[in-house]
């Protein structure tokens, strides 16, 4: 079910043209009426890439969530080719459903070049396959309810948690987890798609980490407002990257977060930032 799934997704990302610079996303793959914000950023990259040359790759995007997208509405992407230039393309999408912008996206593209080179290295965490699926851990934990349905879903990536699931953060944080597509990828720029999605799977509730032992999860309104995503290198999505998120500020009913995604050998590959709302309900909209 989750290659099929995986396989759905892939489909979901390849878009039909309307005319030289407009583009139809639709989709079905999710749990409520709410789009995954994950699966807009890489359907409105897929649609900047198909007026991008070929040799010219995506080296930055940055996002805003406008208004919440609905399941099962088409997304019309409307593309701005800002600027061609001889090392660099900018474009600047807009995604509408009902006539109302939900979505807008600036992207940098940029021919291949050396230059020089160094990274964080990544920190000691366990393998993944010394690690547990993460559904399968959420389906032995008690008392769950309705996010039961949520946490135990199939998925088209497999996650891996480091810091279990179903054990409080206790002070901590941060968290870490081991992500792969699960579906064959023969694209190239398919690999960049998926992991602008996969860049939105958590994080937003990353900055609600901190305040775990006092404030329930459950009790927080939570969205994403923006997304900024750089990649640094080549990956294979098929393969096993970690993803470690964390949050370095919270303040006014927003939190910020932040990750980076590393190959199994420890290469840093992309990095992502976010701000979210996080309003504990109840209090003024």
């Amino acid at each position: 079910m989750s290659k099929a799934l995986a396989e759905q997704l892939l489909g979901e990302l390849s878009l039909e043209q309307l005319d030289l610079d407009i583009f139809r996303a639709h989709s079905n793959t999710q749990l409520g009426d709410r789009l995954f914000g994950g699966l807009v950023l890489g359907q409105a990259l897929s649609a900047l890439q198909r007026t991008v040359e070929e040799d010219r790759v995506c080296h930055s995007l940055h996002a805003y969530f406008l208004r919440p997208g609905r399941v099962n509405q088409p997304v019309i992407f409307h593309v701005d080719r800002i600027r061609d230039g001889k090392s660099f393309t900018t474009r600047r999408v807009k995604g509408v459903q009902n006539g109302e912008a939900i979505f807008s996206m600036d992207a940098s593209f940029q021919v291949n070049e050396e230059g020089l080179s160094h990274q964080l290295p990544m920190a000691d965490f366990p393998s993944p396959e010394t690690l547990e699926e993460d559904r399968l851990v959420a389906a032995r934990i008690p008392n769950l309810g309705e996010r039961a349905i949520w946490m135990t879903r199939e998925r088209p990536f497999e996650l891996r948690s480091v810091h279990p699931i179903d054990q409080p953060p206790d002070g901590r944080d941060h968290q870490a987890v081991w992500v792969r597509f699960l579906a064959p990828v023969t694209a190239s720029h398919s690999h960049q798609q998926l992991l602008a999605y996969a860049s939105d799977m958590g994080l937003v509730s990353t900055a609600s980490i901190p305040h775990r032992q006092r404030i329930a999860r459950d009790t927080l309104q939570m969205a994403s407002l923006d997304h900024a995503l750089w990649f640094h290198a080549p990956f294979d999505i098929c393969d096993w990257l970690l993803y470690y998120k964390e949050s370095p500020v919270s303040h006014s009913a927003r939190g910020m977060n932040r990750g980076l995604f590393y190959t199994r050998d420890g290469k840093l590959i992309a990095s992502t930032m976010q701000e979210g709302l996080m309003r504990i309900i109840g209090d003024a909209s």
